[in-house]
């Protein structure tokens, strides 16, 4: 994928997900304060920020897998702050956790049918996720341990697939991945998207998240620092939101780019 997302498919419509003055404790530490954020449908969202700055967290709570200690999390117009995990999957929002999280003793195929178990209708099965990353029919079989961190990555893409996700919540998909590994599996992107999907990603690599994302958010200790569109915010500003560094541009509001 050489350009950000098209962003286009969001300018109409109102939000498919929404965080509301999310604050996250990890028992005496807060992880997150207050932060909101919008999705729209078609977006590619992307989360940015250094180690221990909420990205993860915030991913998490609105997957369900953490509780907020105050606000809310909202999808399709409805408040789902109180979903279990998978109720929220059965909904709709689907995570690719961070280090991939397999099940080692299970086949890929195995993995792929533990997504499918509780999926949605729509365009995914297994013979599409076969279809799309080609050498998994001839792997299928094979152990997941047995995989290179690439490969295994690339299952826990398709087990997620197969669940027909309306969100797909990608967690640190490039982590310990080799460069062309990373740039193999974001490739895919637009061919995902092309299937109605809308992605919120959690990503460190900044240069990665600018390239693929139609709309960034920079988090530092569980605040916003930065929202806009990629094309909208200077390198600067980036690198300035990022590591907390004076002159860091005020982080505009949780509402849709453009908006008054």
């Amino acid at each position: 994928m050489t350009g950000p997302a098209d962003g286009g498919r969001s300018e109409s419509g109102a939000p498919l997900l929404e965080a509301r003055d999310l604050t996250v404790h990890h028992g005496q530490l807060r992880a997150l304060d207050a932060i909101s954020l919008r999705v729209f449908p078609g977006e590619v969202y992307a989360i940015i920020g250094a180690n221990g700055a909420g990205k993860s967290t915030l991913l998490r709570t609105i997957a369900g897998l953490h509780h907020p200690s105050t606000g809310s999390v909202w999808f399709d117009g409805t408040d789902v702050t109180r979903l279990r995990p998978e109720r929220r999957a059965g909904q709709g929002i689907v995570m690719v956790p961070e280090g991939r999280r397999l099940f080692e003793s299970l086949s890929v195929e195995e993995n792929l049918q533990v997504g499918a178990a509780y999926a949605r209708q729509g365009p995914w099965t297994i013979e599409r996720v076969y279809e799309t990353f080609g050498w998994l029919r001839e792997r299928r079989k094979q152990l997941a341990a047995q995989l290179s961190g690439g490969e295994q990555q690339t299952v826990a893409l398709g087990r997620a697939l197969v669940a027909n996700p309306r969100v797909l919540l990608l967690d640190e998909l490039s982590l310990g991945l080799a460069p062309v590994v990373v740039q193999r599996i974001y490739g895919m992107l637009p061919e995902i998207l092309a299937t109605g999907l809308t992605v919120l990603l959690v990503e460190q690599d900044v240069s990665q998240a600018l390239r693929v994302a139609s709309h960034i958010h920079c988090l530092l200790e569980g605040q916003t620092t930065l929202e806009g569109r990629p094309a909208e915010v200077t390198a600067d500003q980036v690198e300035a939101a990022y590591f907390g560094l004076a002159g860091a541009a005020p982080a505009g509001p949780p509402g849709r780019e453009g908006e008054p």
